[in-house]
């Protein structure tokens, strides 16, 4: 319950009810991304405001416009919960996030467990607007809430032997009884050399749309690396783990042949089913051409000066 002090305005006269009730009639008409915030996330983001409050604006945001959060909710690749991504957000809609912790572990100086409660202070948290491209061809612009994934690695100090990073998403079989159709094992797991990890695009995520993360999209935290095939941006991150050798990393164990360690967005180099050449970026009519590292090339081209990104894809 609100106190009113003395002397300060009735809530009336600040905003007379009538133009209020207009307000509401108006934004319960707007289609699209304007509105689809808080309808389309889940119960338990809905019920509680956004955990970070409001995130300042990037320096790592692109100008590309954003999808519409309906498209970025309700087209997802979980496949703990579904192979089907339309249902993906109704399938994971009473998904439990919290309580939380993600442990920082391996070759690091200081292991810990991290709360989300934790992890939301360690840094400012941005909205930076990101591309992504989906092996499967299809692709989205998300405004993504969070902060750089070094942040969170530098808490550990990892050792001079720490080459790579690690990483494993949540698993609960009684949450996410479809994973048995899925055709991978879990829990999923990725891995980043640690000097891509520690580049400032390389993303940990704690929101979308100035809201916490919905389930199907990696509630409650996840990491983004914009420049790689979106396979590489593990979801509903528990365990984080520093290590000298390449880890392995789901989509790999799975097909190595189709799906490589780094994973850089690359053009001229298809998937053995299809081309890579072009996208199809949701909500868009048309096709476009797939840019080098996702368009993010002149920022990380310089992490594989000398390496034949034909052979390491």
């Amino acid at each position: 319950m609100s106190i009113k002090r003395s002397g300060e305005p009735r809530y009336s006269e600040i905003t007379p009810r009538r133009v209020y009730l207009e307000r509401r009639k108006f934004l319960a008409s707007l289609p699209g991304a304007f509105l689809a915030g808080r309808e389309l996330l889940s119960p338990s983001a809905r019920a509680r405001a956004a955990q970070f409050g409001r995130p300042v604006k990037s320096p790592l945001s692109v100008a590309d416009p954003p999808t519409s959060l309906k498209d970025i909710t309700h087209y997802n690749n979980f496949y703990e919960f579904t192979t089907d991504k339309p249902a993906v957000a109704d399938q994971a809609k009473n998904f439990r996030t919290s309580p939380w912790t993600v442990s920082v572990e391996g070759l690091v100086k200081q292991p810990r467990k991290f709360s989300m409660e934790e992890i939301l202070k360690l840094a400012p948290i941005e909205e930076r607007v990101s591309r992504h491209r989906c092996v499967e061809g299809w692709s989205m612009v998300a405004p993504w809430a969070g902060y750089s994934l070094s942040v969170l690695l530098r808490q550990a100090q990892p050792t001079e032997k720490a080459r790579y990073v690690a990483f494993e998403s949540y698993f609960d079989k009684s949450q996410m009884p479809h994973a048995a159709y899925a055709g991978i094992p879990f829990p999923y797991v990725e891995g980043l050399r640690l000097d891509e990890a520690m580049h400032p695009l390389a993303m940990l995520c704690v929101g979308l749309y100035g809201e916490d993360l919905p389930p199907q999209d990696g509630a409650p935290v996840r990491v983004v690396v914009p420049w790689k095939y979106g396979f590489k941006g593990i979801k509903s991150i528990v365990k984080v783990r520093l290590v000298a050798g390449q880890p392995p990393t789901t989509w790999n164990l799975a097909n190595s042949r189709e799906y490589g360690f780094y994973s850089n967005v690359n053009p001229a180099v298809d998937h053995p089913r299809w081309s890579q050449a072009t996208e199809h970026r949701l909500g868009e009519f048309r096709r476009r051409p797939t840019l080098p590292f996702n368009g993010y090339g002149d920022q990380v081209a310089s992490l594989y000066q000398g390496m034949d990104l034909r052979m390491n894809f």
